[in-house]
């Protein structure tokens, strides 16, 4: 019940991490499946449908159910505790946004169970995803899904910003805010502004599946190029709400373990503004092919090359804060420094694909694969197992283990070059994507049989994080509040796991890199900004959960209204199902505003007498 019913910031973080580690699973099988259909010529391990919805939930499921959780479980563990506050701005709507993201994947990955699978490809082009070529519920599934989890996406987002607008401690302005916690501001910022344009695209295909309307119908006077314009809207700063995290942790990582200040902060801080503002101009060179004309492509390839720059001056700055370090080699840096290199072989298919004329011959094909699993899986996935690495004994109290660590970075590291490498060959040498089954003959068979064992080596690399994880969890809690000896910044000066209350005393900041500024003047721990006394903390609640079962009853029962017969005259037992899942979800938000919530105290005795335990 205690964590069906938390809002403290630092349970969410574990509960986004194991959500989100469930379906980074799901989804890795999902790619280890596509793979072992793909290993030989004119294999029939999965038939042609089934490789359709593999396709389909793989990029659906990494993408919506296993990144962004995942990336919202470091920002819950870490965000707080860097800019020295004792929760988030809104805790009971980070426990909203959390059962509301779980009840959408749950709903999108029951569509297996059912036996309908959406099957248009993660992308979800009309009119393929219309009813006239997506005839069964499986789109239904796709729609409602992934309306339910990005309304929690957006809800987690619009907290972040407003927690790291108003909660910094006294002193941490904005130039003196860490890099991650800068990296997830801007994050957060692309959440707030490119989820509604997805929110608008699946609200207007739901019309056109669920009741019949046309906006994307071209027989009725829809466009189908319209939906590539909403989905790309979001889409591609979907790809910087991603990686920009990532770029955080590796700033974090690497200044750490080289033992040196990050280099250039003030331009790692502008080129990631620049790169967010970027992100939302470049939406149209996925769309080189569609016919919008030479100016139009024109426009789109600068913009698409400018991003390159930014780009360049964060990639430069992490080498250069390596440059004359006292570099180690423990995991998490493994991951970093490996991160560097790969991602910016991903940097340099971008800009290939940035030159329209040349996009042409590379569009849908395996090219652009090998290019966006290098900068999604080479940038994001590396920069996650790296900050899980390195902030799991601020979690969780324990220090993961370093030899099968090791193992999993190498194993992961090496698969996955085997397997995406090679696809940027069979890109050209024009095997297409989304491809069920190629013939014989064609020198695609060696290549592929190659990426086939890569991918299963970066399964075994994930199979041993998870054994790390566990093997780790029988070891006794209570590391050093710094075990890694170097930290600089806040959440390295309170103990592991932090007590509920994060701060005993909200720090003083008096620079950027705040512990190491007060290491540098001689000082053991931080100086405080108040003196002890009794902490204010929110209470539990059980009604975000409540409000999450609700939506997905409504998800469901209005997605299956046709089907289920007629109650009353033209009502659908389907609508009085959904009718009662909003019910539920509006009664529980009419419950919350009725409750005289003010939380509960912790009293000052209390917190001396902790923290004289913790010394």
């Amino acid at each position: 019940m205690d964590w069906l019913t938390t809002v403290d910031h630092k349970k969410i973080g574990i509960l986004y991490l194991l959500a989100g580690g469930f379906f980074f699973l799901i989804g890795g099988l999902e790619a280890i499946l596509i793979r072992l259909q793909l290993w030989k010529p004119l294999n029939d391990f999965v038939g042609a449908q089934t490789f359709s919805e593999l396709i389909t939930m793989h990029g659906t499921t990494m993408i919506f159910l296993a990144a962004m959780p995942i990336i919202f479980a470091i920002m819950n563990a870490v965000i707080p505790l860097q800019i020295g506050a004792r929760d988030v701005a809104f805790p009971f709507l980070n426990a909203l946004g959390f059962w509301t993201f779980l009840s959408g994947g749950l709903l999108l990955n029951i569509s297996w169970l059912v036996g309908d699978v959406p099957d248009a490809g993660w992308t979800s082009y009309a009119p393929l995803a219309g009813t006239t070529y997506s005839v069964s519920h499986g789109m239904d599934y796709y729609v409602m899904g992934l309306q339910i989890a990005g309304i929690g996406t957006l809800i987690g987002g619009i907290n972040f910003l407003v927690t790291i607008i108003n909660m910094r401690a006294p002193g941490m302005s904005f130039m003196r805010m860490p890099m991650f916690t800068w990296a997830s501001f801007i994050t957060s910022a692309l959440i707030l502004f490119a989820f509604p344009a997805l929110a608008v695209g699946l609200a207007a295909l739901m019309f056109d599946r669920l009741f019949g309307a046309n906006f994307f119908n071209p027989d009725m006077g829809g466009n189908v190029v319209l939906w590539e314009h909403i989905f790309w809207i979001f889409g591609h700063p979907e790809v910087y709400i991603l990686i920009m995290p990532a770029f955080g942790i590796i700033s974090e990582v690497i200044s750490t373990f080289s033992r040196k200040r990050l280099f250039g902060y003030s331009s790692m801080v502008f080129a990631t503004i620049l790169i967010g503002f970027l992100g939302f101009m470049v939406w149209a060179h996925h769309m080189f092919t569609t016919g919008m004309g030479p100016v139009a492509n024109s426009l789109f390839s600068i913009a698409t090359m400018l991003i390159a720059v930014p780009t360049g001056i964060k990639v430069f700055n992490w080498v250069f804060t390596m440059w004359g370090g006292s570099i180690t080699f423990p995991t998490a840096n493994l991951f970093a420094i490996g991160f560097i290199p790969t991602f910016v072989m991903g940097g340099v298919t971008g800009i290939m694909l940035s030159v329209a004329p040349a996009n042409f011959q590379y569009h849908d094909s395996y090219f652009v694969v090998a290019h966006f699993h290098y900068v999604i899986v080479g940038g994001l996935v590396f920069g996650l197992f790296a900050g899980l690495t390195y902030w799991w004994p601020k979690m969780f109290g324990r220090v993961l283990s370093e030899k099968i660590g090791k193992w999993t970075f190498w194993t992961f590291f090496i698969g996955f070059h085997l397997t995406f490498f090679v696809q940027h060959f069979l890109g050209l040498m024009g095997m297409p994507r989304r491809i069920w089954q190629y013939l014989d003959g064609m020198d695609l068979t060696e290549m592929n049989m190659i990426s086939t064992v890569g991918a299963l080596l970066m399964g075994v690399g994930t199979l041993l994080f998870i054994l790390n994880a566990i093997v780790t969890s029988f070891k006794p809690k209570g590391t050093d509040n710094d075990p890694w000896k170097d930290g600089r910044t806040l959440e390295w000066t309170i103990p592991s796991p932090p007590p509920e209350y994060n701060f005993a005393q909200t720090p003083l900041v008096r620079g950027y890199d705040a512990y190491w500024k007060e290491k540098m003047d001689g000082h053991k721990k931080m100086t405080p900004a108040e003196p002890i006394g009794d902490i204010h903390m929110p209470n539990s609640s059980i009604l975000p959960f409540v409000m999450g079962i609700g939506l997905f009853i409504a998800g469901f029962g209005f997605m299956y209204a046709p089907d289920w017969g007629t109650l009353v005259g033209s009502i659908k037992v389907g609508h009085a199902v959904g009718v009662v899942g909003l019910a539920i979800l509006f009664g529980s938000m009419i419950v919350r505003s009725m409750k005289d919530d003010h939380g509960y105290h912790i009293p000052k005795e209390v917190v001396l007498k902790d923290q004289e335990g913790k010394a």
